[in-house]
């Protein structure tokens, strides 16, 4: 199984994952660019900003399901498009 696969198993799983993380888990040495071309292959993607302990702000991704306006909106751009 390559590492962004294992990498959407982890998010269908509900795990929320910071780069650092998806670093040091799946070996991916541009999490961001990864996020960035799942994305485009249609898997939603959502960053939240998160505030640990110490106060340092950190970026966790997770696996969403986007609202159905979301949705609708790209299927009329598809539409329009063709």
């Amino acid at each position: 199984m390559s590492r962004t696969k294992k990498l959407i198993a982890a998010f269908k799983r509900g795990d929320e994952l910071t780069a650092d993380q998806i670093v040091a888990r799946y070996r991916l040495a541009n999490p961001t660019a990864v996020i960035s071309l799942l994305r485009k292959d249609g898997y939603s993607i959502y960053s939240n900003r998160r505030v640990n302990s110490a106060g340092d702000v950190r970026t966790k991704y997770r696996l969403g399901t986007p609202k159905r306006s979301v949705v609708a909106a790209g299927v009329q751009a598809l539409r329009e498009a063709v």
